[in-house]
């Protein structure tokens, strides 16, 4: 049945004419001299069906001719590549868009509403821009989400231009060699659900393999959860660079509520950020976990261990006299065993009350009487004999040798000592005071 003059008229007025598509920078590849193929009304929507323009390039050497699939309505609709019908701002499926930012789509795909919708939608282009049509569409995205942030793509993945796999070099039977506009290697996986992609699919958002595959990474992000201590207020950051300052720390994190403290360690670069209240931590600590980049780096946040399990660490692990629980620690085999204490812990010689005495300043022991030191003469007259010669008349160290040995002669090492084992060089009171040879 042929179509009346006045019905193709006002068919050919909802036709789309453009001059240049709305297309992502991977599609539209890395040479900026691209030169396109322009066809009027070359092609209907694979969506709303309408004839548009269709434009045709390549995107780069050895890569496969690419060309619009939908309308720029449609385009404009979703804020979606005309060729890819990925998201213009973060690269990703429309499913995973909508999905994390909560939209839910109302555009119809009955033929007759879908016709009346792109309709209207068009007046409303006409008549107030892009704006009017985000206002009450899908449109862009307006507002921020952290899933999106992390799955985006920031640089464009040129990858996706590569031809297709030849299927006759797959059978071999690919005569063509380098001429080949298709490539010749294997699939990896045959049955890849990623090769079932579909574009009504990928428009609305609804059984999208690539989108299943984007949500399972998404759900595998790890994330930081709050300690069962609601005491716990206080942030570790670390990763801090050099030149990271108190006050470039307490500016990243104020907003997010009040500081009690924040206290910085050059040493180890990194820093404490406590909050009065914990719901400000939480939030802090989920704005900022593997988000916050300072100086060029990006800082790492954790969860500080609380107060009280610090103060009884630092009381396990304090050594032994110094007030607090020792800790205790199995043998190592092949060790001398636990040295002897003495009664008085500050006295590392083992000296009696009666064998200690202060000497004058400047004043040196060979210049007292023998009866002036007590309990300790055998130093005195061990001090003559050896400037007197000894009794042979030449420098004597048998005496010496005598207390290294026996303990005996003129008795200078404590009984205390005798009785006690010694296992270091240094812990023989004899050694004490000998004279150079």
């Amino acid at each position: 049945m042929a179509m009346s003059k006045t019905t193709n008229t006002y068919n050919r007025q909802n036709w789309e004419d453009s001059e240049f598509p709305i297309l992502c920078q991977t599609c539209l590849g890395d040479n900026p001299y691209v030169r396109m193929i322009k066809e009027r009304y070359g092609k209907e929507c694979k969506i709303c069906t309408r004839p548009f323009t269709i434009f045709r390039w390549c995107p780069g050497a050895r890569m496969r001719f690419k060309k619009t699939e939908i309308c720029q309505t449609c385009s404009k609709l979703k804020n979606v590549c005309q060729t890819c019908l990925l998201d213009l701002e973060y690269g990703l499926p429309t499913q995973v868009r909508d999905a994390a930012l909560k939209i839910q789509d109302k555009i119809p795909e009955s033929d007759v509403n879908k016709e009346f919708y792109i309709q209207n939608i068009e007046s409303q282009l006409k008549a107030g821009g892009d704006s009017t049509v985000a206002a009450g569409t899908v449109g862009k995205s307006l507002a921020a989400s952290d899933m999106l942030a992390k799955l985006a793509r920031t640089a464009p993945y040129y990858k996706r231009n590569l031809p297709h796999i030849c299927s006759f070099w797959v059978k071999g039977e690919c005569k063509r060699g380098e001429e080949c506009p298709y490539r010749h290697d294997k699939p990896v996986e045959p049955d890849d659900p990623l090769s079932e992609q579909n574009i009504r699919d990928r428009y609305y958002g609804r059984n999208d393999p690539v989108a299943d595959k984007l949500m399972k990474r998404a759900a595998s992000i790890p994330t930081l959860d709050p300690p069962e201590d609601k005491t716990i207020t206080t942030l570790y950051v670390g990763n801090l660079g050099e030149h990271i300052t108190e006050v470039d720390i307490r500016d990243n994190f104020y907003h997010y509520g009040e500081i009690r403290s924040v206290s910085l360690v050059p040493r180890q670069q990194c820093a404490f950020v406590q909050y009065t209240k914990r719901a400000a931590a939480e939030l802090a600590a989920e704005k900022t976990f593997n988000k916050l980049v300072l100086g060029g780096k990006k800082l790492t946040i954790k969860w500080a261990h609380s107060q009280a399990k610090s103060t009884a660490y630092a009381q396990n692990s304090a050594p032994r006299g110094g007030g607090g629980s020792s800790r205790i620690f199995d043998p190592v085999p092949g060790l001398p065993g636990q040295l002897p204490m003495p009664p008085n812990p500050t006295d590392y010689f083992n000296l009696q009350a009666s064998e200690m005495a202060v000497l004058p300043p400047g004043l040196k022991i060979h210049q007292l009487p023998p009866g002036l030191i007590p309990g300790a003469p055998s130093y005195a007259s061990m001090y003559q004999q050896q400037q007197a010669g000894g009794p042979s008349g030449g420098p004597s160290t048998s005496g010496v040798g005598n207390h290294n040995n026996s303990g005996s002669g003129h008795g200078m090492m404590p009984p205390a000592m005798q009785q006690q084992q010694l296992h270091y060089p240094s812990q023989d009171p004899a050694r004490l005071g000998a004279l150079k040879k």
